[in-house]
C-alpha cells in the first residue's frame, strides 16, 4: 500500500483520501490528491522557441515571422533581433516581455527563435 503524506499544514501523518482530497482529521485540513506544485514553482514548464530550445531572461531571439501590432500600423519584421527578453509570469499567452526600436512589446515564444 502506498503511503499517504503528511498534512502540509500540520505536518502530522494521521491523513487518508477522501474522494478525490486528503484529509487530516487532526486539524481539518483538506488538499487536493493530484500532485499540485510547490510556492515558486514554474506551472507550465520553461518557456520554449519555436524549435523547442528552453528560453531564459537575457537571451537574444530571432522573429521568425512577421508580426503586425494589434491597434497599430507597426510591423515587427521576420529576422529582427531581439536582444535581452525577459521571462513574464501571469501574461496570458504571451511569454516574453521585450524592447525593440518600435517600443516594448509581449510576443508568444512560439515566433522567435533562439539566436
Amino acid at each position: 500500500m502506498p503511503t499517504l503524506p503528511a498534512c502540509p499544514q500540520c505536518t502530522l501523518e494521521n491523513t487518508y483520501p477522501d474522494g478525490d482530497n486528503y484529509v487530516c482529521p487532526d486539524c481539518g485540513f483538506e488538499w487536493p490528491q493530484a500532485a499540485s506544485p510547490e510556492a515558486g514553482e514554474d506551472v507550465s514548464g520553461p518557456v520554449k522557441d519555436a524549435n523547442g530550445n528552453p528560453l531564459a531572461d537575457g537571451d537574444t531571439v530571432i522573429l521568425i515571422k512577421d508580426l503586425k501590432v494589434k491597434g497599430s500600423s507597426i510591423v515587427l519584421k521576420k529576422g529582427t533581433k531581439i536582444k535581452g527578453i525577459r521571462l513574464s509570469e501571469g501574461a496570458g499567452d504571451h511569454e516574453v516581455d521585450c524592447k525593440t526600436d518600435q517600443g516594448a512589446f509581449m510576443l508568444k515564444a512560439e515566433f522567435m527563435k533562439k539566436a
